[in-house]
């Protein structure tokens, strides 16, 4: 036992010694005049992993070494290393200066692919703003223009279509939102009616994102057929029948759409009390 004691003190010791040494060694570092050692030191750190100190000693650099041989891979660098410590927003800026400042540099295609990349892991629950997700966007598609053949298309692509859902996601919020509160006029920028705000939000996604994610797509057209029959049900007389048979159409795409849908019953029955009301003034008039 005491052989065991004397053996864990020992190693508690060397690694302790260790990071003396290390934590010596990096402050050393940072005062040395010796820049070139410094840029091969934080070099070492990036490729170890150690991204904080390679970005602390790559900031120390880029001034000094902005118009020699070293100074667009250092810039380089300190966004890469920046990105391994997941400070995106800071990431982003330096990606951003990088491909500005170098716009054919040698890291010129992998610095807009991590600037759109450092916006993607930056964009926001739905329910918040999403300018950053617009942005992101933004970068990927000027990305996939300057670079139409890059090995990184599929990735940016798929990326994009995961932003766009993210933006989707938000209308169909904004939809839902708008049928849920139905005949409230609180808060409605459709004079008062809801469920008005419901059709012209979900219509208005559903156009703008043709490639949304098709239970987005579904979600919304359900909520425009429900909206529909809604304000079919309190619409004045005069226009009751038309809005009923606007309802009847919209149950016709959405089964089109969507023939195996979970909401086909909801669907069908929406359909059959609109179709129901619009026979029934039909023979009323007749009458």
């Amino acid at each position: 036992m005491k052989r065991m004691k004397k053996l864990i003190l020992t190693l508690t010791i060397a690694i302790g010694s260790l990071v003396q040494t290390s934590c010596g060694e990096y402050a050393a570092l940072q005062k040395t005049p010796d820049y070139e050692y410094k840029y091969e030191a934080a070099k070492a750190y990036y490729f170890e992993g150690k991204y904080n100190r390679a970005a602390t000693l790559f900031y120390d650099l880029l001034a000094i070494m902005k118009g020699t041989a070293n100074g667009e891979e250092s810039l380089y660098l300190t966004a890469m290393s920046e990105f391994g410590n997941k400070n995106y927003d800071m990431a982003h800026q330096n990606f951003k200066k990088y491909f500005q400042t170098y716009p054919k540099g040698v890291y010129a295609e992998p610095a807009r692919f991590y600037s759109a990349l450092s916006l993607y892991n930056q964009a926001p629950d739905p329910r918040l703003d999403q300018t950053n997700t617009i942005d992101a966007m933004g970068e990927f598609q000027n990305f996939l223009d300057l670079y139409p053949y890059t090995p990184l298309k599929a990735q940016s692509q798929q990326m994009i279509f995961d932003l766009q859902d993210r933006l989707v996601e938000k209308e169909c919020m904004a939809a839902k939102l708008y049928y849920d509160l139905g005949s409230y006029m609180i808060n409605s920028l459709y004079g008062g009616n809801n469920y008005d705000a419901c059709i012209v939000t979900a219509q208005n996604a559903l156009r703008e994102y043709p490639y949304a994610a098709p239970e987005k797509r579904e979600m919304l057209s359900i909520l425009t057929l429900r909206a529909k029959y809604q304000l079919a049900l309190r619409s004045v007389e005069e226009k009751r029948i038309e809005r009923f048979r606007d309802t009847i159409d919209e149950y016709y795409a959405f089964a089109n759409d969507f023939p195996e849908s979970k909401y086909l019953k909801e669907a069908k029955d929406i359909f059959n009390q609109a179709e129901k009301i619009v026979k029934r003034k039909h023979i009323n008039m007749e009458d």
